[in-house]
């Protein structure tokens, strides 16, 4: 067990980082002053076409030439939960029309992943290079310098 000094250390963010509470598109974030932009699971929880569209809007504001989006989402809706929705890459695309979106497939379908592994882990592996069972991307969404 780590002593309680460094118990801590391990949940700390970096000195140089800064989190911002509330809604992202009113955040006082100065234009043109990130390097990079990531985005987690954030799109497909956001139900309201105009407002995924004004939170990719600020976020291509905040980035400076040069600068991208790092996104991750899933791209098919989950017919289990009513609360998200996919964000397919055309949607993404159109988000960030003036963006050189580079994506890949990257994770397998959760539902699918969690059963192969109940049968063996190293099944995970298999199934997952399979690209149409990968149901989230991960894109470098790159603003021109």
């Amino acid at each position: 067990m780590l002593p309680e000094r460094h118990a801590a250390a391990r949940h700390a963010l970096p000195a140089a980082s800064t989190v911002w509470l509330g809604d992202a598109t009113q955040a006082s974030i100065a234009p043109g002053s990130q390097d990079v932009v990531l985005q987690s699971t954030v799109f497909s929880s956001l139900l309201d076409d105009a407002f995924q569209q004004r939170l990719a809007d600020a976020m291509w504001r905040w980035l400076k030439p040069g600068g991208a989006v790092l996104w991750y989402d899933f791209t098919v809706n989950n017919p289990r939960n009513p609360d998200v929705r996919g964000v397919p890459l055309a949607r993404v695309r159109r988000l960030f029309a003036q963006g050189d979106v580079q994506a890949e497939r990257v994770t397998l379908a959760p539902p699918l992943a969690r059963a192969v592994c109940r049968w063996h882990p190293g099944l995970y592996r298999i199934f997952n290079a399979l690209p149409a069972l990968r149901t989230h991307v991960l894109a470098w969404i790159a603003k021109p310098a």
